[in-house]
């Protein structure tokens, strides 16, 4: 079942029991993340379907976590899981329309709509089009009506899209929304959309994860 799972080789090493050690002294917050983690194992009680969103910069410990519950869930509930990184699974997808290549869209995605337990690792990395936002809607409203757990990591800040506001907001045009965007970091909002970001608040608990980049600390002082 942990084969099945299919976690990359870079992250095989990865539990919940040896995250501290490859995390020391990280930010409060990442510690947080870990007990929720924990946590979110031992409660782990389906069809509930309720999943995590693990948000944070890049080296923050959020695929180590991810892959640990994993590896619990497979351990101790027997449960079916399965590890998708976003990027790939775009490539897999857009490689099934080659007429050279025998695999269709459906049996890319077949796997990830039915395994009981998704990870969906750097969710927002690719440049967002409507066909991107197409797939990540198909995708994640398909576990959400089937009531299947999904955890996700992403480095992009779990807020709204530059254009998007209240309904009691005053209205803005289109320039004033591209300048705003352009003025700062891009969103979950703006790399998924803000229907696709709605729905992740219905089928996950955020968890944020702030702090450096451990593998450029630990880099930078290796050459110290």
């Amino acid at each position: 079942m942990i084969a099945a799972a299919r976690i990359p080789k870079r992250y095989e090493h990865c539990e919940l029991s040896n995250f501290t050690t490859d995390f020391p002294g990280a930010d409060g917050s990442v510690a947080m993340a870990q007990i929720s983690a924990s946590r979110f194992v031992r409660e782990y009680d389906p069809p509930e379907g309720k999943g995590l969103l693990l948000v944070g910069g890049i080296g923050t410990g959020k695929t180590h976590l991810a892959v640990g519950i994993l590896k619990e869930l497979i351990t101790a509930r027997s449960s079916a899981c399965l590890f998708c990184d976003y990027r790939e699974l775009l490539k897999q997808i857009q490689n099934s329309y080659n007429d050279s290549v025998k695999a269709t869209e459906l049996q890319v995605l077949r796997p990830v709509f039915d395994t009981e337990v998704l990870v969906l690792d750097e969710l927002g990395a690719v440049k967002p089009s409507e066909w991107v936002w197409d797939t990540v809607s198909l995708i994640l409203n398909t576990r959400y009506n089937d009531n299947r757990t999904t955890i996700i990591t992403t480095n992009f800040a779990d807020e709204p899209a530059a254009g998007a506001s209240g309904p009691d907001a005053p209205r803005r045009s289109e320039s004033f929304s591209a300048a705003r965007a352009a003025a700062r970091d891009e969103t979950l909002g703006d790399r998924i959309g803000e229907r696709m970001r709605s729905r992740l608040h219905e089928m996950c608990r955020v968890v944020k994860m702030e702090g450096p980049d451990f593998r450029q600390k630990f880099k930078s002082a290796s050459f110290g």
